[in-house]
């Protein structure tokens, strides 16, 4: 058969093709394989001892064993079904979650939730968090994620954030030999401008020289807090170049709701997770970043679960009082599950909490989000999985991968999370071995060449 075109003839445009797949690929490597928290809990720097996690843990399980003591009442707060597994596992697997991991992720904060001290309490401060973090790596108290956060790198507050960085990483590897936390992280607040990220990077690169650390191997994540970090001057996407400028090292973007709405001068009263202006920033975050490997992040909560009455010293509440709380409880919860079920549906799978009583319900409602959706997941992945053994010539199955690796996505992170089991998963009709390489089209080849 004729043809026109020969090797020779496309070696330019095969050769510059190829470099701009090869760049497309290490830019957009995918999804990553790193497990991803599936919150962030914030406390005080002031506040924080080597068993602030466990203690954490403790107030958590308290407040769920007293507001959601048994599967009826937990269905009544999130709208299940009251007869059925649904609420029951739920329920159990919440409880086992508290009291094996109950805080996955843990900043120590020397920014909003800190405030602006003298420099001699704020130096004291960076040192005592970091012997007491030392502390609780020692021990194995820490949260499998921790990290600090900073002040913002303004012209005004770049000096005392560096600062406390500086004290803070010195400390700690002097306290432990040169360890560092697994999956610890620089928290950097308010970005407005990529040479604040490329400053950030700089200064870790400083660090990591003078303390003999691996070059790039602390982590950094980035404050969505500002339209600036969504767009730039010109009207371009910046968190790309925001990311970039982190040479690497960026493993995160959080959005800050509040500072956000805030910027765009929309008032106290309607600063929720639910204004249409943090629907159009998560979105941008997405599209900015999606297929890069970085984890997105929602903001919080700030109704907080916690009821209006104290019991007096030496005293109780009466059956009112408590009744009160326990409605104040669960409207807060409500409120937090429909937060943290909105973000699940618009696919961002991780959220701050800012109490311990808001823990167990986060849990329980991205538990219940997958859950609800296991039997018809498993049921699409096996009819996919049947498909792929019998097509072995028509290219058809092929067409829908982008669905099939979805539903490989769904049980990932349903198992990473503890709402599904392994178990669970084999019922689909995965093997672990399977489930491992993370993608539907090695799977696919996996069992065409069995």
């Amino acid at each position: 058969m004729k043809t026109t075109l020969t090797a020779q003839s496309l070696s330019d445009t095969r050769a510059a093709l190829k470099e701009a797949n090869t760049a497309f690929n290490h830019r957009y490597p995918g999804e990553s394989a790193r497990r991803q928290p599936i919150h962030s809990v914030y406390g005080g720097a002031h506040l924080f001892k080597a068993e602030t996690a466990t203690k954490l843990a403790e107030v958590a399980l308290r407040s769920w064993e007293e507001h959601a003591p048994d599967a009826r009442t937990l269905a009544r707060v999130l709208g299940l079904e009251e007869e059925g597994p649904l609420a029951e596992t739920v329920h159990a697997r919440v409880v086992s979650k508290l009291r094996r991991e109950a805080v996955e992720n843990y900043r120590i904060d020397f920014e909003d939730g800190y405030g602006h001290r003298p420099d001699a309490e704020e130096d004291g401060h960076a040192v005592a968090a970091a012997e007491e973090m030392a502390r609780g790596l020692e021990r194995g108290s820490l949260a499998p994620f921790t990290g600090i956060r900073i002040k913002s790198f303004s012209d005004e507050l770049f000096p005392r954030a560096v600062r406390t960085l500086d004290l803070f990483l010195s400390s700690l590897v002097e306290k432990t030999g040169g360890r560092l936390p697994p999956h610890f992280v620089v928290t950097l607040p308010k970005v407005t401008l990529r040479e604040q990220v490329a400053a950030l990077d700089s200064v870790l690169s400083g660090l990591e020289t003078g303390l003999g650390l691996e070059r790039g191997g602390v982590k950094v994540e980035l404050m969505v807090e500002t339209p600036q970090s969504l767009f730039d001057p010109e009207g371009r996407l910046a968190l790309p170049r925001l990311v970039a400028a982190a040479q690497g090292r960026c493993t995160g973007a959080h959005f800050g709701a509040y500072d956000y709405t805030a910027a765009c001068g929309i008032t106290a009263a309607h600063q929720h997770l639910f204004h249409p202006s943090c629907d159009f920033a998560r979105h941008v975050m997405q599209v900015s970043l999606a297929g890069t490997g970085v984890h997105l992040s929602d903001g919080a909560t700030t109704a907080m679960p916690v009821g209006p009455h104290k019991a007096p010293k030496g005293g109780a509440l009466t059956p009112a009082q408590q009744e009160e709380n326990r409605a104040a409880v669960h409207r807060a919860w409500r409120l937090h599950a429909d937060n943290v079920r909105q973000a699940l549906t618009n696919g961002f799978y991780q959220g701050w909490d800012l109490h311990p009583a808001q823990v167990p319900v986060r849990y329980a409602a991205v538990y219940a989000f997958f859950l609800e959706g296991l039997d018809a997941a498993s049921r699409r992945l096996k009819a996919f999985m049947d498909k792929a053994a019998q097509a072995t010539r028509l290219g058809d199955v092929f067409d829908d991968a982008a669905t099939g690796q979805g539903l490989i996505n769904f049980f990932l992170r349903g198992i990473a999370c503890g709402a599904l089991t392994e178990d669970e998963a084999r019922a689909a009709g995965l093997t672990l071995e399977e489930l491992r390489t993370r993608s539907f089209l090695e799977i696919l080849q996996g069992r065409r060449g069995s």
